[in-house]
């Protein structure tokens, strides 16, 4: 965590469709740590806007992490994360992809793209728990994140 980041919460954008996941990250995160503040971007071009403060998203928090799902409607998550390692005023903000794809060529697509990580989706409930409760520990308490002002 950077010196920046101490005394507000972190700020992490969920890029997730699907509204049961974005759900059970909201209660695993609430029970963290380390206080954050959740934005959720449904689809992929609503997800950019938000990165890009176009729009409804002006005066949105920049995140200091990014949780992204690859199978996204309007523009995938390959996608996404192709342009915001693209852009040099997002590129150093950690990107971790959670998604259901447990393929290889996913896999090293995205690691191609520069994800940060690449995490499958447990299908069962307390596990999903724990995968984002695991995401939190690392992510928000071990890790010391950059400044992307």
């Amino acid at each position: 965590m950077s010196d920046d980041t101490l005394g507000r919460p972190i700020e992490i954008l969920l890029v997730e469709d699907n509204p049961g996941d974005v759900r059970l990250t909201i209660e695993a995160l609430k029970e963290g740590k380390v206080r954050n503040s959740l934005s959720v971007a449904r689809d992929g071009v609503e997800a950019l806007a938000f990165l890009r403060r176009e729009g409804p998203h002006a005066n949105a928090a920049r995140p200091d992490l990014i949780l992204l799902d690859l199978n996204l409607p309007k523009k995938d998550g390959r996608e996404v994360l192709a342009e915001i390692k693209d852009d040099s005023r997002l590129r150093r903000i950690p990107v971790v992809v959670l998604t259901t794809s447990k393929a290889e060529e996913d896999i090293l697509r995205t690691y191609d793209l520069h994800a940060n990580c690449y995490i499958t989706k447990p299908v069962d409930l307390e596990q999903f728990i724990s995968v984002v409760r695991s995401i939190d520990d690392f992510w928000l308490s071990v890790v010391r994140l950059p400044s992307v002002e």
